[in-house]
């Protein structure tokens, strides 16, 4: 298997994804896009409330992983 088809296999949306991930991402069909989605927004985790923004969501994120945000608006 090559690192492209490893990449897409385990891809998931995130709120920093490097060069690769956007690729795959963008290289997936709409409904394999949504069923990704829809299976990451069903986990526990996503029922659970926060007081925290997108922005302190990206934030934290970037923090973690020490990077700066950058983003394109689609």
């Amino acid at each position: 298997m090559t690192q492209e088809f490893a990449t897409i296999d385990r891809l998931a949306p995130s709120a920093i994804p490097s060069e690769a991930e956007i690729v795959a991402w963008e290289a997936l069909p709409r409904n394999e896009q949504l069923r990704r989605l829809r299976a990451m927004l069903g986990h526990a985790d996503c029922a659970t409330a926060t007081p925290a923004t997108m922005a302190d969501i990206l934030a934290e994120a970037c923090a973690r992983a020490g990077t700066q945000a950058t983003y394109k608006r689609v």
